[in-house]
């Protein structure tokens, strides 16, 4: 084996299992594992506040792993790699794929940098069951709708879909001064009450990944396919976040499902990994995904922003409690439910009107999983205007859904306590409840808890007819 220095540069892959840039680093010879924190590409797309609280950990937890000998710098990557190289004398760097437009366009010109130093530079599959491309129609455009995407890519699984591999049993790691900084130079945390709050919610770094696989497979999985739609119930995955940092795989996960057996379950989790894979499919197909709408005629749809409705959408204090329960959960864990995120995300766009790039800045900043493909994509399904979506006269309506899927009101009671002792018939309506049970429940409108700031009658009825004005001028 060569005892030649190589890079491992870790990006969305923080972890040491199912690794294949480290492990094809590692085979090699000695590695230099190296990770920059690039603001400077990424412009609008800078990390929110709980992406980089997360980040503060997994690259903890990461370096730990790699005995403190994790390379971390801050600035342009295509700056820093190369000079990396030059001082250590290294003539490959390994990388796995991002699929962000701006990593791609920046991966290229340092693809271009290295090549004229006489550097290798090798990329790899670490963060998708399938490429972007491996997936297509005949003709060889690309899908615009989930279902025969999921479906080609189902059948090219056997012949496509690789084994997850174990850590490097022999890791030989490059000890020598890089030049580099801390975890904390970064800067990542900021000293805020907030950062407490939602460390008190997560296990961060790859063992906490590993421990959140089991925990599902464990005690969730038996009931995903009904328990997930339901708040108050431990049955959704939590494995976004572990996912998006690449704490794990999406191979590792997919085969410890696998292993489960066939059923409707397992079936069920694996179509929302496949949901994860289309995001970054047309992502990578459509970059302008995260700030155009695919559907054109929506560029003429007359969004109005009312800056006072938005701040109180991401306060919580819309006056419709489900809405409410999910955004304070957002701010309080830095997650929010699944199906409670299409409630809020429909109430902000289509009962308030407000344009649906400002609930994906706003779940951008706050949400640890924040997914640059999985939030644009999901934005634009609730707002209709993508390409496989929801139709835009699919309006949730935030009463009936806390009825069904909150019964007991357990959920909206934990985020909403200032309605705790209402009784359940008025849990989500409270304006409707008689004066006399909102006096028992120590509850005065306009000052305990908001009046509704719209009609969702009245609101749901200006949202269609603006519907109608834009497909008969298209």
């Amino acid at each position: 084996m060569s005892t030649r220095t190589s890079i491992c540069w870790f990006r969305q892959d923080l972890r040491l299992n199912d690794n294949p840039a480290l492990l094809a680093a590692a085979d090699r010879g000695e590695v230099l594992p190296v990770f920059i924190l690039d603001d400077e590409n990424s412009d609008k797309w800078r990390l929110g506040a709980a992406s980089r609280l997360w980040l503060h950990h997994s690259l903890k937890s990461l370096n730990r792993s790699l005995e403190g000998t994790l390379s971390i710098h801050r600035g342009r990557a295509e700056e820093i790699i190369p000079r990396l190289c030059r001082d250590h004398h290294i003539d490959q760097v390994f990388w796995n794929r991002c699929y962000e437009p701006w990593r791609i366009e920046r991966d290229g010109k340092l693809k271009n940098r290295l090549k004229l130093h006489a550097v290798e530079a090798h990329s790899f599959n670490g963060s998708l069951l399938w490429e972007p491309w491996q997936i297509l129609k005949k003709d060889g455009s690309p899908y615009k709708i989930f279902t025969p995407f999921y479906k080609r890519a189902r059948t090219q699984e056997q012949g496509t879909l690789e084994e997850p591999q174990q850590a490097p049993p022999n890791l030989s790691l490059y000890r020598a001064d890089h030049g580099g900084i801390t975890v904390e130079d970064l800067r990542l945390r900021p000293d805020h009450p907030w950062c407490r709050k939602v460390e008190r919610h997560w296990r961060m770094g790859e063992e906490g990944g590993l421990l959140a696989l089991d925990t599902f497979l464990e005690s969730r999985l038996s009931n995903y396919r009904t328990g997930r739609d339901f708040p108050a119930v431990s049955a959704t995955s939590r494995l976004s976040p572990h996912l998006h940092f690449g704490e794990l795989s999406p191979r590792q996960v997919w085969q410890r499902v696998s292993e489960v057996g066939y059923d409707d379950n397992v079936e069920t989790f694996k179509s929302e990994l496949g949901w994860r894979e289309f995001s970054y499919y047309l992502l990578y197909h459509f970059p302008h995904l995260p700030t155009s709408n695919l559907k054109p005629q929506f560029d003429r749809f007359p969004w109005w922003l009312n800056q006072k409705w938005l701040h109180c959408w991401q306060q919580g204090m819309t006056g419709y409690p489900l809405v409410d329960a999910g955004m304070r959960e957002l701010w309080q864990t830095g997650y929010m439910h699944n199906r409670v995120r299409m409630i809020v995300a429909s109430f902000l766009v289509k009962n308030l009107l407000i344009h649906w790039r400002h609930g994906a800045d706003w779940f951008w900043d706050c949400l640890v999983d924040a997914d640059l493909a999985s939030n644009s994509a999901s934005w634009q399904w609730v707002a209709g205007c993508g390409t496989d979506a929801a139709p835009f006269f699919r309006i949730f309506n935030p009463v009936s859904q806390g009825q069904k899927f909150d019964q007991n009101g357990a959920y909206t009671r934990r985020f909403v306590p200032e309605l705790q002792d209402l009784p359940d018939k008025f849990l989500f309506c409270p304006w409707k409840a008689p004066s006399s049970i909102l006096e028992q429940a120590g509850i005065r409108l306009g000052e305990d808890y908001p009046y509704p700031l719209v009609d969702l009658q009245q609101s749901r009825k200006k949202a269609l007819d603006s519907l109608k004005r834009v497909s008969s001028s298209s």
